[in-house]
């Protein structure tokens, strides 16, 4: 039985072909770890997307609430109470 073995040619394309192959697959790989990086980013920004929509349908179910329309009159429009007094310290 005899074995022929493969000639130089054959060697080099095969050489060739695996280099080519290693480093398309590196590519591969650096696409994938940003492709996982931006999945990351993404999710993080609909988890706090989904965080400030709570607050605002929150903020509309509870929109009559007195006590919170008092709250945004203080704290937005700086409004108090008849007989309050607002002390401000400066420096």
């Amino acid at each position: 039985m005899k074995v022929k073995r493969a000639g130089l040619l054959t060697k080099i394309v095969v050489l060739a072909l695996l280099i080519g192959l290693s480093i398309a697959l590196l590519d591969l790989r650096s696409r994938l770890e940003d492709a996982q990086a931006q999945k990351a980013a993404l999710t993080a920004q609909v988890d706090a997307q989904t965080q400030v929509n709570a607050d605002l349908s929150d903020a509309v179910e509870n929109s009559d609430d007195p006590k919170r329309q008092q709250d945004i009159a203080r704290d937005s429009l700086g409004l108090v109470l008849p007989g309050e007094k607002i002390l401000r310290i400066t420096e």
